[in-house]
């Protein structure tokens, strides 16, 4: 049985709470849309 990865990633103090608030409140912008919509098109395309 394959064991899992440990990533070894901790943020501790302000980096942590500034993830956190992102994860909680995440950031949308027009450019952030664009670019998905672009990914989105992209994966139709090239899908097998």
């Amino acid at each position: 049985m394959a064991e899992p990865i440990e990533l070894g990633l901790f943020l501790e103090g302000e980096d942590a709470e500034r993830f956190q608030h992102y994860l909680d409140y995440p950031t949308d912008t027009d450019d952030g849309r664009e670019l998905i919509r672009e990914a989105a098109i992209l994966a139709r395309e090239m899908r097998l």
